[in-house]
């Protein structure tokens, strides 16, 4: 069966929260806040959410925000969520994730896209690599009010 890459909808979200909660973070998060993030963005023209599909099943996903530099009127996109389905890892379905959202990026006249990855994803880093994604930056981070 091929893959299917679209825009996510209602009937994925449970499988898309799944593999956000589990395959993502290791179920260090809870699901309580996925589906209410699904909600209010859907209708948000500078969020986007697209699933990958196997047989009609969520296997992965890639969710960006847009936003404006600071200094300048480009817009550029930040992945917020990105994720293929542990047992479907090294079938390509990541790289056609990125691709998908590039080409969403391109045709909206965005200028660049970037994101963040945990140092232990060396997997993932090999991907982001493979993909074009060079290390750019460090990211800094500070909790100020820790999630329970």
């Amino acid at each position: 069966m091929g893959i299917t890459i679209r825009e996510i909808e209602e009937k994925d979200y449970p499988a898309a929260t799944s593999l956000l909660v589990s395959d993502l973070f290791d179920n260090k998060f809870s699901d309580a806040h996925v589906v209410p993030f699904f909600n209010k963005t859907k209708d948000d023209e500078n969020y986007i959410t697209f699933v990958a599909l196997e047989g009609g099943n969520v296997v992965g996903l890639i969710s960006a925000v847009t936003f404006l530099w600071t200094v300048s009127e480009r817009r550029h996109m930040y992945i917020q969520g990105f994720v293929v389905k542990n047992k479907c890892q090294n079938k390509g379905i990541g790289t056609k994730l990125l691709k998908h959202l590039e080409d969403y990026a391109n045709a909206k006249g965005i200028t660049g896209i970037g994101l963040c990855s945990g140092f232990q994803r060396t997997a993932a880093h090999a991907c982001y690599e493979k993909n074009g994604y060079g290390k750019i930056t460090q990211y800094f981070g500070k909790t100020i009010n820790p999630i329970n």
